[in-house]
């Protein structure tokens, strides 16, 4: 485990010969080693990989079962001064009757035994002929080679000094049961999850697989490593195809390719902050384990150094968009449905059939008046009664007025344009202000007198003001207070502007329009700015909102991971580094998360008082919703850690 939070675990699906435990022990080994090379802290074997699943009625063979137990000595033997913890599956003998197990072992020790709890009788399965259920095996020991062990489905599995690190486990047809063992062990604190399987193949039942343990994975919070049996059992009957998976809260992040003839070994690293962050913020988790805590779990602590890892794990640079493009093009689908919906309800609700919009030729207000017209198609009113107001002011250029113009007369709507300049000089004049001074009051005037001219001509025409301003401008602070920032419903106020990119970009792929779409497409290739500052000799844009607050690019993967995990400063600036390692050096981005943080506590102010507008994802910033913070609290503690870290 490394200090951001990260451990390796393995699944491991060994090649193996039936009934042949010395052969299976040597394999077993081998594959403990090799793991042990990639740093993994945890490593789950398939069900009865000591001596196979298939033995049928050699289980009741005096020899085998003995022979099971020398092997697991000598796995122990074996084990002693290792970084390791691994479950291996082996028949264990308790009083009269034959248990399939999971023993667990680490350091020289086997630290617990956990017996399968249902067994299956169906089909091709036959498990009730050799092995009894442990339906009622609670608080209970076995005597195994000379030594009393924990024995029973009430184990979890903690590390003495890594307490947040806990393991359940569960055998094969346990999973498929309507209510697994694992849940309850979840509920009781275990987050990892170990399942030692021997789940033969058929067409269809792998995918199937998989839904039952990204469901399983998603229902308790937790990681889940699935080990299942390949090459080398019988196949008199069927085949097993040596399954390995690794889930985490629902999401794949390692699968190895089944039918190999050699032994496979699956790693993946697993963020535990990750898990606990998620199990912290949600309330019914909390109540469902307080409702089940009458289940007693035994605590069994084990102890080993956790190899230190620097994690593979693939870091998505962009976690509000997803990377594969049917996904994007499905979730942009979604996401421009809620706001439609939302804004639609809107006008329902309060009998209006016409909004306003200031339409400045950039991104976001261009995302805004697409929902607005598909918001009117879907209620079937005319394009119309959309106005869409122009304001050039003394930073608008030439090409984001021409562009907001062609989008406002190619969509059908009602054109109304008013220069602001005349205005903001009277004000500047009233106010005593030297319009040659481009300061913060010759920027915000101009802001608040587009926002007033905006909530005024609603008032002429009878129809609300639609905001434009998006997730990353609220975090950032980055809109005028009462200016931009002020709106009577706003569509875009829980899209994130690495996401509004994606949006429109969706909307100029699907549009038949070809005009349409070249002049979406234009506008995407904008820089942004707020254009509140002159442009340059050259009338192009020459202030930048990134050169300012930095790349949104990274500000939204910083505001994900603070407000998704609430993770520490260090981890957010560990994940942006691999995440952006080939694009901004570590400084670079040590310097944009400072300026995120100072900005994102000193401007909580604005967030507290925000219009109504439709959630969308899992990141929120909306008062009323996701997110409630003091306007006063203090950033030291963030800024504080960043600079000890430096």
């Amino acid at each position: 485990m490394n200090q951001y939070g990260f451990i390796r675990v393995a699944s491991a699906a060994p090649n193996i010969k039936v009934a042949d435990t010395h052969y299976n022990t040597e394999q077993i080994i081998k594959m403990v080693d090799r793991s042990i090379q990639q740093k993994a802290a945890i490593l789950v074997f398939p069900e009865l990989c000591i001596t196979g699943y298939t033995c049928s009625d050699l289980f009741f063979q005096t020899r085998l079962l003995q022979s099971s137990l020398e092997s697991i000595q000598t796995l122990t033997d074996y084990s002693r001064g290792k970084h390791i913890l691994f479950a291996v599956g082996a028949p264990i003998q308790v009083g009269h009757a034959l248990y399939n197990c999971a023993v667990l072992i680490a350091d020289g020790q086997i630290y617990g035994i956990v017996p399968k709890t249902y067994l299956p009788n169906y089909n091709e399965f036959y498990e009730k002929r050799w092995f009894s259920s442990s339906l009622m095996m609670k608080d209970t020991t076995a005597f195994i080679n000379n030594q009393t062990v924990p024995f029973g489905t009430d184990l979890i599995f903690r590390h003495k000094h890594l307490p947040q690190l806990q393991l359940g486990v569960e055998i094969c047809e346990d999973l498929w049961v309507p209510i697994p063992p694992s849940t309850y062990a979840a509920l009781n604190g275990a987050n990892l999850l170990l399942n030692l399987s021997a789940s033969n193949e058929i067409v269809g039942k792998s995918a199937y697989r998989k839904t039952l343990l990204a469901s399983q994975s998603a229902r308790t919070i937790s990681a889940y490593i699935y080990a299942s049996c390949g090459f080398g059992e019988s196949t008199t009957d069927v085949v097993f195809g040596g399954h390995s998976l690794i889930y985490e809260n629902g999401v794949l992040i390692a699968e190895n390719k089944r039918f190999e003839t050699h032994g496979t070994l699956t790693y993946g690293d697993i963020d535990i902050d990750r898990l606990n962050a998620d199990r912290l913020k949600m309330s019914t988790y909390r109540d469902a384990a307080i409702s089940n805590s009458k289940t007693p779990y035994r605590m069994v602590d084990f102890d080993f150094a956790i190899p230190t890892v620097k994690t593979n794990r693939p870091i998505d640079p962009y976690p509000f968009v997803p990377s594969q493009t049917h996904q994007r093009h499905e979730r942009c689908k979604e996401i421009f449905s809620i706001q439609t919906s939302g804004l639609a309800k809107r006008l329902k609700h309060i009998g209006l059939n016409k909004v306003v919009i200031g339409i400045s030729g950039g991104l976001d207000s261009t995302l805004a008046l697409l929902v607005c017209q598909q918001t009117f198609d879907l209620l079937g009113i005319d394009h119309k009664n959309i106005i869409g107001v122009t304001m050039p002011g003394f930073g608008t250029t030439d090409r984001t007025y021409t562009n907001a113009v062609k989008l406002i007369k190619q969509l059908g709507i009602t054109l109304r344009e008013i220069d602001i300049k005349a205005t903001c000089y009277q004000h500047f004049n009233d106010i005593g202000h030297d319009p040659n001074i481009h300061d913060i009051t010759y920027e915000n005037s101009q802001a608040r007198e587009r926002t007033q001219l905006l909530m005024d001509i609603a008032n002429q025409v009878g129809g609300i003001v639609i905001g434009t301003g998006d997730l990353s401008e609220l975090a950032l602070g980055w809109a005028t207070y009462n200016g931009d920032h002020m709106s009577m419903y706003a569509v875009n106020i829980s899209v994130p502007k690495t996401l509004v990119r994606y949006l429109v970009d969706w909307v100029a792929e699907k549009e038949s329009n070809t005009v349409t779409s070249e002049l979406l497409r234009d506008i995407l290739h904008t820089p942004v700015s707020p254009e509140l500052l002159p442009p340059d000799d050259n009338g192009r844009i020459k202030q930048k909102t990134e050169d300012v607050v930095g790349p949104y690019e990274l500000h939204d993967f910083f505001l994900y991971y603070l407000l998704r995990f609430g993770y520490t400063p260090e981890k957010i600036a560990y994940l942006a580094h691999l995440a952006f390692k080939e694009k901004y050096s570590k400084d670079i981005i040590m310097h944009w998360l400072q300026t995120f943080y100072r900005r994102f506590f000193s401007q909580q102010f604005k967030r507290s008082c925000l219009p109504d507008g439709p959630k969308v994802g899992s990141i929120c910033l909306s008062p009323r919703g996701d997110w409630r913070m003091p306007s006063d609290a203090v950033v030291d503690l963030w800024r504080m850690s960043m600079s000890d870290k430096k």
